[in-house]
């Protein structure tokens, strides 16, 4: 019987493959049995739509019991025989690989992918795998990461591996970062859970396809648990100035903690992990700070405010008003729901679906399963919908969309707008947007949003709002609507990058007023003058249409270590980039992003800093982005001693 595989019940089993991913299956009985025949038969050849398709690629009934027969009789043997066959050689690798892209995948891929997938026995996922540090070296060079989020914890774990010391200083009681902060109704993540985790600690326990904030929350903490981190973080603890000492070489990290006591801290480099989306916007709206009733932010949501029977305004309709807004709506009295500009809708009918026991089941038991289900999510929504958004020339209608297959895409998602408006010509108007798809964030739906809206309590009101008042909101039209309480869903201050810290680096350098308003980084991690300062989610790293924002981050902590290393091999301690690698780098970047519908679009985004320019988004492949990743070239910084 194989080693730590349980007993099969045939009958649960069976029930069970009906709930599975059927291109899936396909690639386990590869790896069960040798055999390719279903990779090759054009029966079992998925085929994916790109809106509200068939999940199963259009496998016929017949095709899908022919190939759940399959696996269970080849499970059944290796039950018995607890022996599989060799673990697949390049070529067929790349054809199953190809098979679950549904397209051949150029060799440039290869490298990359086969990282997702540990094939001979080895997790070469965690970042920095491979690399070897000289001990002597990485223990002089202490590391202080500042926040104790996502990105915070990875960089912890990295370090740990590296035999690097640090410490972890988070404002919060506890860690969590965006999920600790963010606990309104309806939290969620809107990236399918089985890539929105870290690649070498694959959760086969996700309860939803999309979990909640607590189940996101309850995760990170479990790994932070099992690297040993909370002993290296230091909570209740703000981090108010970074100060580059030239003649040491060091930075003074000065902080500041619950009760005000401030102290300094010395080390030689340091990770900034606070995000992009960490400080709330408030609207700028005159007498925003007049409201008499409670009011506040949705990610500071106060939840002693009991909205029971309240008349609720809502300012805002981004991503997080679309979770809360219908989380709330059978509590209150009455709702309106103030929009500037309508958001794209991604048709996700299972956005609040559960995962059924039978696909737990599969995920925690079938061998390969889970790993090559995280390879199917992270090809559907990796490099491929990148196509749909880049400009073709000979396309001559740039103001509706870039090419003829985003064309079609957009008819079709105004065509399920126009469904779920179900006949309501001025709903199906103000739900519409009148800017291409991905010129801002696009938000997943799975009908929620416009059932919701026509609730007899419901009013979503596109006029446009003049002011804020003592007893309610004044609308362009000059009608004064009353409510007891406000809600801002008006996002962030995505442009304020490190903000409120003060940085001052070489030379007393001041990194804001270098800035002036416009981040920028070289691979989106080093900035020139703040030597040994590291940006996780910096800029250009966020994401729009492809794979998940652990992926770049993951990313980034690989090339932190490249970088450690070389510092170590030429025996220094401090790596500045240099002015001229930066700038030919955001050239290149800005070039690329002026391409891309968020960069040309009209569309009110957070995107776009006052400049104009796009400082959040990465515009090309997720596979440019790794392979910037694995290489540091020396001829890029300075080295100091």
């Amino acid at each position: 019987m194989a080693d730590g595989m349980p007993v099969l019940d045939e009958s649960y089993l069976s029930a069970a493959l009906e709930h599975a991913h059927h291109p899936t299956l396909a690639i386990v009985y590869v790896h069960l049995t040798g055999d390719t025949r279903f990779l090759t038969d054009a029966r079992f050849k998925p085929e994916y739509e790109p809106i509200n398709g068939d999940p199963n690629g259009k496998i016929s009934e017949a095709a899908k019991q022919e190939l759940r027969d399959a696996v269970t009789s080849a499970l059944l043997a290796y039950q018995e025989s607890g022996k599989l066959p060799s673990q697949p050689d390049r070529t067929t690798l790349k054809q199953m690989m190809d098979y679950v892209a549904t397209e051949e995948i150029p060799d440039e891929y290869h490298n990359f992918l086969t990282q997702e997938l540990p094939m001979d026995g080895v997790d070469k996922r965690m970042p920095g795998h491979g690399i070897k540090i000289d001990q002597s070296w990485a223990k002089q060079h202490k590391m202080i990461i500042i926040g104790a989020g996502m990105s915070g914890l990875l960089a912890g774990i990295v370090f740990k591996n590296q035999g690097i010391p640090f410490e972890i200083l988070e404002k919060n009681p506890e860690l969590g970062g965006t999920w600790y902060d963010n606990t309104y109704p309806g939290c969620r993540v809107d990236s399918p859970n089985h890539i929105y985790s870290y690649s070498f600690e694959a959760d086969h326990d996700w309860p939803h396809h999309f979990s909640t904030q607590e189940h996101l929350l309850e995760y990170f903490r479990t790994v932070a648990d099992k690297y040993g981190l909370r002993e290296h973080i230091r909570f209740n603890t703000e981090v108010t100035r970074l100060s580059w000492s030239d003649a040491a070489n060091t930075w003074t990290v000065t902080i500041r903690d619950k009760d005000g006591k401030q102290d300094q801290i010395v080390s030689r480099g340091v990770v900034s992990a606070v995000g992009q989306l960490n400080q709330p916007k408030y609207p700028d709206i005159k007498g925003v700070e007049t409201f008499a009733g409670p009011s506040f932010h949705s990610a500071r949501w106060d939840h002693s405010v009991d909205l029971s029977g309240k008349k609720v305004g809502v300012i805002g309709t981004g991503a997080s008003a679309y979770q809360f807004v219908p989380e709330i709506a059978d509590k209150v009295g009455s709702m309106r729901v103030f929009q500037r500009t309508a958001g794209w809708m991604a048709p996700t009918p299972e956005y609040h679906e559960a995962l059924t026991p039978e696909k737990l089941y599969l995920m925690k038991n079938l061998p390969f399963y889970q790993m090559w289900y995280r390879f199917f999510l992270f090809i559907a929504m990796g490099d491929a919908p990148l196509m749909y958004l880049v400009k073709d020339p000979a396309w001559n209608d740039y103001g509706y969309a870039p090419n003829e297959m985003a064309a079609e895409i957009r008819r079709l998602i105004e065509g399920y707008i126009s469904e779920q408006a179900g006949g309501d010509e001025r709903l199906r108007q103000a739900m519409t947007p009148d800017f291409q798809i991905a010129g801002k964030r696009s938000l997943r739906d799975n009908g929620i949003w416009a059932s919701t809206l026509k609730r007899d309590n419901v009013e979503l009101d596109t006029t446009g709002i003049r002011e804020i008042t003592p007893k309610g909101i004044i609308t362009e039209d000059g009608v004064e609507h009353e409510f007891d309480v406000l809600i801002f869903g008006t996002g962030f201050k995505a442009q304020d990058f490190l903000f409120p810290m003060k940085v001052s680096g070489r030379h007393g350098q001041d990194l804001h007023e270098m800035w002036k308003g416009d981040a920028r980084a070289y691979k989106g991690v080093t900035v020139p003058n703040f030597p040994n300062l590291y940006l996780m989610y910096g800029p250009n790293t966020n994401i729009v249409v492809n794979a998940s924002i652990i992926f770049f981050s993951e990313s980034e902590a690989h090339y932190m270590v490249e970088l450690m290393k070389t510092m170590s091999e030429k025996g220094v301690h401090a790596a500045d980039v240099t002015k001229e690698a930066h700038d030919a780098y955001n050239q290149f970047i800005d070039a690329a992003n002026a391409e891309m519908p968020w960069g040309y679009a009209e569309a009110n985004s957070w995107y776009r800093n006052a400049n104009g320019r796009v400082a959040q988004n990465w515009p090309l492949r997720l596979i440019d982005f790794w392979n910037q990743s694995r290489e540091v070239k020396e001829e890029a910084y300075e080295f100091l001693k």
